[in-house]
């Protein structure tokens, strides 16, 4: 039986910024008291270099922003950055918009009626009878599920299925406060804006998705949490998090590789969520990985910061890329975390 296969990813990001300038021309100002040393402490160890912004800070400040202005400008700047992503998607795997059976949109930084699925569909000239599906507030595993949905319906109905990631994490910067609000600056030092498309094809060339699985610890939801106000959406991100993950990542991962006869050094291609330096850090230390294993992932956080569902695509697109000191990765896991407390990994394989 033949394989759903990514045939075709397309990246596209807004303008970016480094983080040394995002900090002098911007947040050491929003930051006050002892909330800035503390801040800048937290910026200079992010292990992000620089971030892309739809809505860049240094230009244009929407911390006093109420939600509704900002759901506006999303809808203004996300349709754009989806199209780009998609057009490129479907020219690398050779298709036509027309040709898509499943439309998948995953977005929790933006939301209106028609969305992004609708609107896509319409200028790209989508068949009228491509189903569609928005994926919202899932977070940074996002990517996940959808590439689930687009594997199972892929498989079940023989056509190919669209994935589009699209967040623009600029948009809900928080008002200033003299309150020292950790989750806050974490949450400002790390996030960035991107929209990444995936073509799912029923065979090919590309990578083979031989599953996708998740662990959900219920007794942990507290730990991340999105949550509307009338400032637009707040993070809320506990340093508990890794301390969590340590706890279940390894048994998530050894199940599913041993269900396809595999272990872990038979994996040259790690995609796994860059949350923050610790949350690599303690993947791994818990799959004992070697020195190199999460070099494609601590590369995609240096230079794109987080940008929560896009991200593992983006370290995908990265590890199928042949550079003349590295072959692209054969065997790839991809992990990705978020609320609930999730963790979702997929096991793929490159098909030539």
């Amino acid at each position: 039986m033949s394989v759903p296969v990514i045939a075709g990813l397309g990246i596209a990001q807004p303008p970016s910024a480094s983080q040394d300038e995002l900090w002098e021309g911007y947040f050491s100002r929003h930051f006050t008291g002892t909330t800035r040393s503390l801040a800048q402490r937290i910026f200079a160890h992010s292990g992000v270099t620089r971030r892309q912004a739809a809505v860049n800070p240094l230009l244009e400040d929407v911390s006093d922003w109420p939600t509704e202005r900002r759901m506006r400008r999303y809808q203004v700047e996300a349709l754009p950055l989806g199209k780009e992503a998609v057009g490129r998607a479907l020219t690398a795997a050779g298709l036509d918009a027309g040709d898509i059976g499943l439309f998948i949109v995953c977005s929790c930084t933006g939301y209106a009626t028609p969305g992004l699925d609708i609107l896509l569909a319409r200028d790209l000239g989508m068949a009228a009878d491509t189903q569609r599906m928005f994926i919202g507030h899932m977070g940074c595993y996002a990517a996940m599920p959808g590439l689930g949905a687009a594997s199972d319906f892929v498989t079940a109905r023989g056509r190919p299925a669209l994935l589009l990631c699209a967040e623009l994490t600029s948009l809900h910067i928080q008002p200033s406060s003299a309150r020292v609000d950790t989750q806050q600056i974490v949450s400002h030092a790390l996030f960035s804006d991107a929209a990444v498309a995936a073509v799912v094809t029923p065979s090919g060339p590309g990578y083979a998705l031989r599953e996708v699985t998740s662990v959900t610890d219920t007794s942990t939801a507290d730990h991340m949490t999105w949550d509307v106000t009338d400032a637009g959406f707040r993070m809320g991100l506990s340093p508990k998090v890794p301390q969590v993950l340590s706890r279940h990542v390894r048994a998530l991962v050894d199940d599913l590789l041993a269900r396809h006869g595999l272990t872990s050094s038979e994996v040259d291609g790690w995609a796994v969520h860059p949350g923050g330096p610790r949350i690599l850090n303690v993947v791994e230390r818990e799959l004992a990985l070697p020195p190199q294993g999460l070099a494609a992932s601590r590369a995609t956080l240096d230079e794109h910061g987080n940008c929560s569902s896009p991200t593992v695509l983006l370290i995908l697109d990265r590890l199928g890329r042949a550079t003349p000191a590295t072959p692209a990765a054969r065997r790839v896991v991809m992990l990705a975390f978020g609320p609930g407390l999730t963790l979702y990994a997929a096991l793929l394989d490159r098909q030539d």
